[in-house]
Order: structure tokens, then sequence, then C-alpha cells
């Protein structure tokens, strides 16, 4: 048998063999064998290797271990393999122009992925449209309408974002996509997330009063579903319903910014239902495909979503709410009157969008389920827009044709 000093000294030679060798410039301070090992055994991760079921051991140096410190550079491991992910703050765009100090704050509202602002707004836009359409309003009064609720959409979404954020500060490291996050690495407190949010509430609120004062009746209540999205991925598997309820808030916001009384004018309050729902079920659409990317991640750290509910059954589900949410957008042209411009160009246009999206789009691929859900935004919401200023324009000129065969007869 050895002498236990001899195999003490061969585990040493065997340990120091791995020991990457410092650069000439580093100065290293003498440690004890002790903690040699340990951090030796700290810097040491198993990778699988694909094509056996045996497993090989990789190294990371202790100097990659030591960078991850700050917020800057939070070091990170993705769940599958172990990989570590290094934050760098972006160098081009917006976001990448503004001060450091900034760029936290402004990847905390998601300036750098406009989309949620997109999905946001066009409610607002088809709703104005609608409501232009029949009291008349002016191509200006439009114009300044559909601005502050642009302006109002990419405020009020980055209010969202910070709430979502403050609620899953523990759920996000666990999850590949969202590890990164302000908050989640540690580059914003939650006390000053929270004075942040307070700022943007106050902007929003700056916002809603430039509308007509019946528009507060209206804004204001959105709030509560604003705070119920992140509670409802903890206790239901829909919880793309509530974000629908809240995302689609602006179908009926459109209506009492241009003066037309939704209590009073029943006809026009049906039509602001039925484009509500119609927006709420193209919310619950395209979140499914947005819920898609992280399904994984989502299962493991015990995030509920109607994509994890109906994983195998999902393209069917996407059609049906497809055609609800076409059928009620035409149910809502039809309680104003709409003509067949309104039909093909809104309703023409969402059915050709949202079949080609489900038709192609692979749920098992993230980046093709991003570029669906970027894209969605633009070729449907524009799709439905351009519809609906089309029957603004055919109304109004009809109007002023009614006009001038009246003052000439």
């Amino acid at each position: 048998m050895k002498p236990r000093s001899m195999c003490f000294v061969k585990f040493v030679g065997l340990s120091t063999h791995f020991r990457p060798k410092p650069s000439k410039q580093a100065q290293v301070r003498p440690f004890t064998i002790f903690e040699h090992c340990s951090q030796r055994i700290s810097c040491l991760k198993v990778s699988r290797i694909s094509s056996s079921a045996r497993w090989r051991p990789t190294y990371t140096s202790l100097r990659t271990a030591s960078t991850a410190t700050t917020p800057q550079a939070k070091l990170s491991y993705s769940q599958e393999n172990n990989v570590p992910i290094v934050y760098e703050p972006p160098k081009n765009g917006l976001v990448g122009s503004l001060p450091k100090s900034w760029i936290p704050y402004a990847e905390l509202i998601r300036l750098d992925k406009p989309t949620g602002t997109y999905y946001l707004f066009f409610p607002c836009l088809f709703s104005t449209l609608m409501a232009a359409t029949h009291n008349a309003a002016t191509p200006l009064e439009i114009l300044s309408t559909t601005i502050l609720f642009f302006t109002g959409a990419l405020v009020m979404r980055g209010a969202g974002c910070t709430i979502n954020d403050l609620w899953d500060r523990s759920l996000d490291p666990h999850v590949a996509r969202t590890r990164l996050r302000p908050i989640a690495r540690g580059a914003v407190t939650p006390s000053r997330a929270v004075v942040f949010t307070g700022f943007q509430l106050i902007t929003g609120l700056a916002i809603l009063l430039q509308f007509p004062t019946s528009c507060l009746y209206y804004g204001i209540p959105s709030l509560v579903l604003v705070t119920m999205y992140p509670l409802a991925k903890r206790v239901t598997h829909y919880p793309q319903f509530v974000l629908g309820l809240t995302f689609s808030w602006g179908a009926l916001m459109g209506f009492p910014a241009l003066g037309v009384d939704l209590v009073a004018d029943s006809t026009v309050a049906k039509a602001a239902g039925l484009l509500y729902s119609s927006c709420v079920s193209w919310t619950v659409l395209y979140d499914m495909i947005y819920a898609h990317m992280d399904i994984k991640d989502d299962a493991k750290a015990g995030i509920k979503s109607i994509a994890l509910r109906h994983n195998n059954e999902t393209k069917m589900i996407l059609s049906g709410l497809a055609v609800v949410q076409i059928g009620l957008l035409a149910a809502s042209g039809m309680a104003v009157g709409a003509s067949l411009i309104f039909f093909i160009g809104s309703c023409g246009s969402a059915a050709i969008t949202l079949g080609t999206m489900i038709w192609k789009v692979k749920l098992k691929d993230v980046n093709n389920c991003w570029w669906w859900f970027k894209n969605g935004a633009l070729l449907t919401g524009g799709g439905i827009a351009a519809g609906l200023l089309g029957e603004y324009v055919i109304q109004k000129n009809g109007n002023n044709y009614k006009a001038i065969e009246e003052e000439l007869l």
C-alpha cells in the first residue's frame, strides 16, 4: 500500500497540472493548496458529449470567473449546457448611444425592442380610425390623437415591463431569455425600479390629461390589469388572456378621445366592445407564439402559460383564435355600417397575414417564433389599420360629395 503522503503529493501534482499558467504581467498572490483546490473545483464544469453518453470536464479560467462581480459583466449560465453568458452593453442603435448609467433603464423599458409598443399602440389606432369615421373627425385631429396614443403606449408599455420585471425578479434568472434583464442581473435594484415606475406612471397620467376628461374614467382602470398580468403567470395557464385584456384596452380609448360618448351611443358602444374582444383574441394569438420561445425554461421554473398547457394543439388553437378575431372584427364593422373597403382591407388582410403566420411559424425554433412575433405586429396590425384608414377616406369623401350635391340642388 502506498503511503498517504505519496498519494497527497500525486494529487497536488495532478491539480497543478490542470492549473492555467498566469501571464508574465499578472501578479498572482500565493495561496495554499486548499484554496487552490477549492477554486479549481468551483471552475470545473461538466458538459456532455453529444455523440455518446460519456462526460468530459471543461475548464474556465479563474480570471474569467472573477469578472462576474460587477453588474455590467455579470456571469450567468444557460440551463441546457451550462455555458457562461457575459452581459455586454449595446454599442449600436438608440440604446447604445445613451450614457452608460441610462442603459439599464432603457433596457428595463425595452427601448431596444419596440414590438411590444406596437402591439399596445395598434388597438388605440384601430379605435381612433373607427371613431373618426363615425363622427367625421378632421385629419389633424386624427394625427394629434395618434401621436398622443403612441407616446402613451411607449410610456405605459415601459411601466408595464418594469412592473413585470419586479414581479419576476426571482424567476427571470432561471430563464435563458430573461436572465440578463437589468433587475435580474443586478444592474437596477428593486427600490430604484419602484421609483422609476412611479415616474413612468406620472408621465403616463400627464399624457392622459391631454385627452378629454372622459378618457380618465376609461384609462385609469387599466392600471389594475397591468399589475395583474405578472401574478396571473403564477396561478393560471392562461395569463395571455389577462395580457389581452390589458394590451387591448386602447380599443376602447379612441372613441372618447375623439368625443364619442360610448354610454350615450349604444351602437358605437357595441362596435367598441366587439373591436376590444377582437384585439383580445389577437393578443392571445401572438403571445402564444411568443410563449413558445420560453417553453422549456418556463416548465423548469414553474411559470404557467397557454403554450405549456396546449403544446400539442398549438396550431389548432391559433387557427381558432384567428377565426374569432376576424369574426369579431367584421362584426364591429357591421355595427357601424362599414363599407366593403373595411371588410376587404382590414378583415381580408388579417385573414391573409394570420393564416400565413400560423402556417409557416416553426414553434420549436426560437428565432423563427421571434421573427413572426416581431413582424406580425406590422403585418396584421398595419393591414387592419390600412383598411380602417381607407374606410375613413371613403366615408369622408362620400360626405363631401353629398354636401356638394345638396348645395347644387
